[in-house]
């Protein structure tokens, strides 16, 4: 697209417009108004010396780095015949008016008037804005050279700033929204006093030990330097200037006018020849011969465990490793054909495929009864690579294609499986078993470490998530060839498959993959891991949070940094800190380019035009794509001066499909983020935001109440940190199902409560009489019809469990040869069922029940209490699910919440572990359940 001048750079535009003053020499102006001097019309020598000079003229303004514009074209000393030549007629400034409408218009865009020129001082002054950030530098520099302090500047009368909600009382901001801006502001808040508390204890510390280190030599250094009359260096505020000539060119046009480059391959070593190898990991070169063992055998074995988090300097370094075996990865069985009878019907007619076409008619006749099947995309893009696979087989059609056959023969042999007793089912996990046994470990510089995903994908229809445009297309089969190998120089190769090859075999040792594939479908990379569970996983986990952790040192700075930079005279600066406002403060991902066969996901830095709608006076629409193709839709408040960024940014001629952000892209900003802290890019702060969150949260909870009432208040704060974070979740189709069953599952207990208190009328009817209120019907489950469901359920039940039980001991005796029990037994058994119906039905008729042998009234009043704290509970889980429906309450607990605080959390309020952690989290993240207390802190 052409560019306006609403997208140029603010100075740069500045530098183009004279006031009215021809850029050219004029007749009038007998040749001595000439315009801005062009920049390539100076050698690279001159732009180094105005530059020097340009620098001491705007002592006191801050400096724009290399990044930004020549300074050949701003202000310049007035010395030589450099200079620009001084314009005959000053034409005087002009002052803005404050209420024009086009106030939120880039500064050069406003209009101009006549009112407000006054003379101060023997000069002209004009009104500017109240903030000198929004001054053009070259103003601040001419003020500079005439000695005029820009103080004495006549200022425009500030507009009361903007409440961060929006500030109009017919705002359609949910109120959560606001409310959680508003909490979002205070977290901020608070979280920049620590953070200079921290920066300053670390600068005190190195002056301290910087003050011993320090020479005679530098000492005497000094004392020369100041002889020589040469000014001490600057301090900074430990931000890197970026060095760029072209930082503020949109990014379209720099990659139009860039060579490209050719990509570098990765250098492989070379592999030594494949040979067959034994099941069982061998041991390391000079620890002897390895004893061959079982998985059973080798969990019997009382290994040494190897705690990591306790030998940090164990994990510096690129190197990952030393020594590295393992056995490959496990390929998906071929497949084997339909039986002759089961085929799919085209028109009506049965239609004997290609084995290859076979197979994938039967990816979708296994998926008939899904929500997918029905997905005119899917179906669209399976059909076009089915037709692809076809070859020579005349089907055109989708809609006469008949997948029903293949769908009826899968579904026979899922009820054959189901039906497999326990010895069968058991049969068929020993056989799985036995088949994955050697990919399951493999020993990393000796030590014994569980693998991940060792599996190949078997081929299938690719699903994806979302809204992904190519659903449905057909996943190929991984072959061998495609197989990339990472092993130790002195392990042994694992064999591929007879008659097969691996692609490569190289014995990289800076990464932690133990094999690599490309799939078809988007191109991605595939690797093979070691399990989250592993100590190469929990450092990067551990390294993860760390870093976050580090954040908290930093993020006032930053914060203060991009909020002056949202107003700087450079687009591309501007550009970035509306980009850092938005990641930090909404926690939107950065995003990355796509190309046009890749779903179209979109980030903060890849934003269009159409994917933000701004409704004054401060509310900005995000509505687009994000990870996944999951859809965000947020409608949240903005500061002003973000607002009116935007609004820029969306100047004609930008139209639909355009780059709001066009001017930055991610590798960019991390690039400047880089000078702040070591290794810190933007998805580090959605790491930092939802743990400082989170700690802040959990610091909110009162140590008190019983451990539902506490899990309740932590899974509230997690909500709060998913919501942040923008981690939803579609309804799932079985919500209401599941709702329904808690509803009954409840309902089921006050019942139950009910037949305690009919038990203690029992043994003592006078207590009717004195305690009504308690005795009083529950209007839950006042209803004669519901509670006879409910005692028909609860006898059907029963008859369930004992049938069961009867055929697992039936099957645990047939293991081990002994007789089976007759039926008789189980006739004996149900007898209790009839002794229930008698009971309700005696119940229905009088309204009592006859308590059981040793029943006091004690003990019944204490099984009621128990029973209303059981109720309370299952009422707060229900209530946790309602609430959290739209909520993916797990991804920000697993991926962005620092686990020790969910540790420190549950030592502290005495809340079991196991209550929030899983046992695979428990695995997951044992270094930080071992390495926390209940005083941590984030």
């Amino acid at each position: 697209m052409s560019s306006s001048e609403d997208d140029r750079p603010l100075a740069a535009v500045r530098g183009a417009r004279t006031n009215g003053t021809s850029s050219t020499v004029s007749a009038d102006t007998n040749g001595t108004t000439p315009g801005p001097i062009p920049t390539n019309k100076n050698s690279k020598s001159v732009s180094s010396r105005l530059d020097k000079m340009a620098n001491k003229s705007t002592n006191g303004v801050r400096p724009i780095n290399a990044a930004g514009i020549s300074l050949v074209n701003g202000s310049v000393e007035d010395s030589g015949d450099l200079r620009r030549g001084k314009r005959k007629g000053h034409q005087a400034p002009i002052k803005e008016s404050s209420s024009s409408e086009d106030s939120d218009a880039p500064l050069n865009k406003r209009r101009r008037t006549s009112n407000g020129i006054r003379k101060e001082n023997g000069f002209k002054q004009e009104d500017i804005s109240s903030d000198d950030d929004d001054v053009p530098l070259a103003k601040k520099a001419a003020a500079k050279r005439r000695n005029m302090p820009l103080t004495t500047l006549v200022k425009r009368e500030k507009k009361p700033p903007a409440p961060p909600g929006g500030g109009s009382s017919d705002s359609d901001i949910p109120l959560a929204t606001a409310k959680l801006a508003k909490e979002k502001q205070r977290i901020e808040q608070k979280a920049a006093k620590p953070a200079k508390e921290m920066r300053a204890e670390e600068n005190k510390a190195t002056t301290a030990a910087g003050a011993k280190r320090k020479s005679a030599g530098n000492a005497n250094t000094s004392e020369l330097a100041k002889k020589a009359g040469k000014a001490p260096p600057k301090k900074t505020n430990g931000v890197k200037k970026e060095e760029s000539s072209d930082d503020d060119v949109p990014l379209a046009k720099k990659r139009k006018g860039a060579a490209q480059k050719p990509i570098e391959s990765t250098k492989k070593a070379t592999g030594k020849k494949t040979k067959d190898i034994d099941t069982k990991p061998t041991a390391a070169k000079g620890k002897g011969k390895a004893k061959e063992e079982t998985p059973a055998e080798a969990d019997e074995e009382e290994e040494e465990e190897y705690k990591w988090w306790e030998n940090q300097a164990e994990t510096d370094g690129t190197q990952k490793w030393t020594t590295l075996m393992h056995n490959g990865v496990l390929f998906p069985p071929a497949y084997e054909s339909l039986p002759k009878h089961v085929k799919m019907k085209y028109g009506g007619v049965e239609v004997t495929l290609p084995l290859e076409a076979e197979e994938v008619a039967g990816f979708f006749g296994a998926m008939l009864d899904t929500q997918h099947a029905s997905n005119p995309t899917f179906a669209e893009n399976f059909f076009k690579d089915f037709q692809a696979i076809l070859k020579h087989v005349n089907i055109l059609s989708f809609q006469k294609c008949d997948f029903k056959p293949m769908y009826d023969y899968f579904e026979e042999k899922k009820a054959e499986k189901k039906a497999l007793g326990l010895a069968g089912r058991k049969a068929l996990k020993a056989e799985k078993d036995k088949a994955e046994e050697k990919y399951l470990y493999c020993y990393l510089d000796g030590r014994k470490e569980k693998v991940g995903n060792f599996r190949v994908e078997p081929p299938g229809l690719f699903r994806g998530r979302g809204e992904h445009p190519k659903t449905g297309m057909v996943k190929a089969r991984v072959q061998p060839e495609q197989v990339t190998i990472n092993i130790g120089k002195e392990a042994t190769v694992p064999a591929p498959p007879p008659g097969h090859s691996w692609a490569d075999v190289i014995h990289d040792n800076t990464v932690t993959w133990l094999a690599t594939w490309k799939e078809n479908i988007n191109g991605n990379i595939k690797y093979v891991m070691l399990a989250a569970t592993s100590s190469l996983k929990g450092m990067s986990d551990f390294k993860k949070f760390e870093k976050a952790r580090e954040l908290k040192n930093h993020i006032d700075r930053i914060r203060e940094d991009y909020t002056r930079d949202l107003k700087s005279e450079l687009m591309a600066d501007r550009q970035r800190a509306t980009a850092m406002y938005l990641i930090d403060k909404l926690a939107l991902r950065a995003g990355n380019e796509k190309s046009d066969d890749e779903a179209d996901t979109v980030g903060c830095c890849s934003l269009r035009y159409e994917h933000i709608t701004l409704e004054p006076p401060n509310v900005v629409v995000f509505d687009f794509l994000g990870k996944d193709s999951i859809r965000f839709y947020q409608k949240t408040p903005v500061i002003h001066q973000v607002f009116k960024n935007l609004k820029i940014f969306k100047k004609a001629p930008k139209t639909k499909g355009d780059m709001i952000f066009d001017r930055l892209d991610t590798t960019q900003l991390n690039k400047h983020l880089q000078n702040y802290m070591q290794g810190l890019s933007a998805k580090v702060f959605r790491t930092y935001n939802a743990s400082w969150t989170m700690q802040e949260q959990l610091d909110e909870i009162p140590n008190e109440g019983a451990v539902h009432e506490k899990y309740a208040a932590y899974n509230l704060a997690n909500k709060k940190v998913a919501i942040l974070c923008n981690h939803q979740r579609t309804v799932s189709t079985t919500h209401e199902t599941m709702m329904q069953k808690q509803e009954e599952k409840i309902k089921g207990l006050r019942y139950q409560k009910l037949r305690l208190k009919r038990m203690i009328l029992s043994l003592e009817p006078t207590r009717k009489k004195k305690n009504p209120a308690f005795f009083k019907p529950d209007p839950e489950i006042d209803d004669e019809e519901w509670i006879k469901e409910h005692q028909f359920s609860l006898v059907e039940q029963e008859k369930e469990r004992i049938t069961k039980k009867f055929e697992k001991d039936n099957e645990k005796l047939q293991e081990n040869g002994e007789k089976v029990l007759k039926d008789k037994e189980l006739k004996e058994r149900l007898q209790v069922i009839k002794d229930m119906e008698a009971e309700f039905k005696t119940e229905n008729k009088t309204g009592k029940i006859e308590p059981k042998r040793g029943a006091t009234v004690e003990k019944l009043e204490a099984q009621i209490q128990k029973m209303e704290e059981r109720i309370k509970k299952q009422e707060t889980e229900a209530q946790v699910r309602e609430d959290n429906k739209t909520v993916a309450l797990g991804t920000s607990k697993i991926n962005y919440i620092d686990p020790r605080l969910t540790v420190m959390f549950c030592k502290k309020y005495g809340v079991p572990i196991e209550k929030i952690f899983a046992k695979t989290l428990r695995d997951k993240f044992k270094w930080a359940i071992e390495s926390a207390d209940g005083d941590w802190k984030f």
